[in-house]
C-alpha cells in the first residue's frame, strides 16, 4: 500500500494513502492523533474527505458530474426526478417493477395527516416557507411513530416514500397559506410533478392543467438538484444522522442548512441581482467593474467546487429557453443575464479567477418561468434535495455508526482567574448604563 511518511518531534509515522474508482488519491489520518499527538486545521473542510462515499461524483476540474457512476447529462435527458430518486437511494436503476412499486408507494403517502394541517395555522401569513417547511417535515414522525424504526427495511422504504411524497404537500401548503387560499389536495392520478403544480396552482373547480413542457422543465430543476456531493446540507444531514437521530428530524436539519443565502437561497440572489439591473439604474459594464473592483458580488458565478462550467448551468441554459418558446413567453431578465454573462466570460478577469456560471445562474429563470413564486425558489431546492439527503444518510447509517465529532485548535486564554462579582469594574460596557 502507498502511504506518505511524516517525521514531527522526532518521530516518524507512515500514513496511509487511499486511491478512489475514479483515481484521486487520499492520505488516511484515521490514527494521526494516536500516533503523534496531532490534528490537522482545515477550516471549512476544503482539504477533508470526512466519509466515504458512492453515491455522487463531481469533478470539478473537468466538469463532471455523476449520479451513481451516471452523467448529469444522461440523466436530465432520459430520466424522470422519481426515477432519478430511487437511482441516488437504492444504487442502481429500477427494474419496471420497481419503478412501479416505488410510484405507487408515492402516491399512497402524499396525503398528510388531518391533524398536521393545524401546524400551518400556527404561522403568520408572511411567515418563511423554508421555516414552515423544517417544521412540518419535522413533525412528520410525530404523525408516524410506526416508520421511526428504520432498521426494518419496509419501515425504511415507507419512511423514504412519505419524506419524498409529503414534502410537495408540504411545500404547496405554505404557499398557499402564505396566498391566503385553500389547501388544494393531492391528486392520486397525476404524476410527481405535475401533482405539485396542481396542488400550488388549482383553484376549488378549476383544477390547473400545466403543460408537458411545464412538467419536464420541472423535473429537470428537481433531478439537477438531487444531489451534489458533500456539500453544505448534505453534511449536515450526515452529521445529524450520526448521533442516530430519525430520517425526518436529520433531513429537517438539512431544510435549515440550504436556507443559507450562501447555499440553497443563491438563486434568490441571483434573481434580485438581475432584477436590479433591469431597472436601468446601471448599466451590466458597470456593475461589472464594480465587481472587479470588489464593491458589489456577481452572484451566480463561481463555485467551491467547480473551476470550469458548471455542468448543470448549461443544461439549465438551454431548458430556459426551450420552456419560454413552448409557453411563448419573454422574460426581460433574460436578455440581462445573456448580456451580464457573456461580459463577465469576455472578461480576462473571470477566466483568471476561473468565475463561469453555476446552476443557480439559470435556475431561477426556470422557476420564474413556472411562476413559481421568489420566497419558494429555496424550498424547490429542498425538494429536489431530498432524494440526496436520504441517500447519504442511508449510507452513513450502514455498518458501524461513528459520532462524528470534528476536534478544533483552541487558541483562547489557557486559565483565567476567577473574580467575583463586586469586585469586578465596569469598563467596555460603561455604555449600557
Amino acid at each position: 500500500m502507498t502511504s506518505v511518511r511524516l517525521e514531527y518531534g522526532g518521530k516518524t509515522v507512515d500514513l496511509p494513502v487511499l486511491r478512489s474508482t475514479t483515481g484521486e488519491e487520499c492520505i488516511d489520518i484515521t490514527e494521526l492523533r494516536a500516533k503523534t499527538g496531532l490534528t490537522t486545521f482545515d477550516p471549512g473542510f476544503g482539504n477533508t474527505a470526512a466519509c466515504a462515499s458512492k453515491i455522487t461524483y463531481v469533478n470539478g476540474e473537468k466538469g463532471i458530474l455523476r449520479y451513481r457512476g451516471i452523467p448529469i447529462e444522461t440523466v436530465a435527458e432520459k430520466m424522470t426526478f422519481v426515477e432519478t430518486a430511487w437511482l441516488l437511494i437504492y444504487g442502481r436503476l429500477p427494474t419496471m417493477a420497481e419503478m412501479k412499486a416505488f410510484s405507487t408507494r408515492l402516491t399512497n403517502n402524499e396525503l398528510l395527516h388531518e391533524g398536521l394541517l393545524h401546524h400551518f395555522d400556527a404561522f403568520p401569513p408572511n411567515g418563511q416557507p423554508m421555516s414552515i417547511l423544517s417544521a412540518v417535515v419535522n413533525s412528520l414522525i410525530c404523525y408516524s411513530p410506526e416508520i421511526m424504526d428504520t432498521t426494518d427495511e419496509e419501515a425504511m422504504r415507507n419512511a423514504v416514500a412519505a419524506i419524498i411524497s409529503k414534502v410537495r404537500t408540504i411545500a404547496a401548503f405554505s404557499y398557499r397559506k402564505a396566498m391566503g387560499l385553500p389547501f388544494v389536495y393531492p391528486d392520486p392520478a397525476r404524476s410527481y410533478c405535475e401533482n405539485f403544480l396542481h396542488m400550488m396552482f388549482s383553484i376549488p373547480h378549476r383544477p390547473h392543467q400545466p403543460t408537458p413542457e411545464a412538467v419536464k422543465a420541472l423535473n429537470l430543476f428537481l433531478m439537477l438538484h438531487a444531489d451534489h456531493e458533500q456539500n453544505c446540507s448534505t453534511s449536515t444531514v450526515r452529521i445529524v444522522g450520526s448521533a442516530e437521530t430519525n430520517l425526518f428530524s436529520s433531513v429537517a436539519s438539512g431544510v435549515c442548512a440550504l436556507w443559507g443565502k450562501l447555499h440553497g437561497g443563491a438563486n434568490v440572489a441571483v434573481f434580485e441581482m438581475l432584477s436590479r439591473l433591469a431597472k436601468g439604474d446601471e448599466s451590466v459594464e458597470s456593475f461589472v467593474e464594480r465587481v472587479k473592483n470588489k464593491q458589489a458580488r456577481l452572484m451566480g458565478f463561481g463555485h467551491r467546487v467547480y473551476k470550469t462550467f458548471d455542468p448543470r448551468a448549461r443544461i439549465l441554459k438551454k431548458a430556459v429557453f426551450d420552456l419560454l418558446e413552448t409557453e411563448r413567453a419573454d422574460d426581460p431578465l433574460i436578455n440581462i443575464a445573456l448580456k451580464l454573462e457573456e461580459t463577465a466570460l469576455n472578461d480576462d478577469y473571470f477566466k483568471e479567477r476561473h468565475l463561469y456560471p453555476n446552476v443557480d445562474f439559470y435556475s431561477g429563470m426556470i422557476l420564474r418561468a413556472l411562476r413559481i413564486p421568489l420566497n419558494m425558489y429555496t424550498v424547490m431546492f429542498a425538494i429536489g434535495r431530498v432524494p440526496g439527503w436520504i441517500a447519504h444518510w442511508r449510507e452513513g447509517n450502514e455498518g458501524a455508526r461513528r459520532l462524528v465529532r470534528p476536534r478544533q485548535l483552541y487558541q483562547g486564554a489557557v486559565e483565567t482567574p476567577f473574580l467575583p462579582l463586586d469586585l469586578r469594574q465596569d469598563e467596555e460596557w460603561d455604555n449600557e448604563k
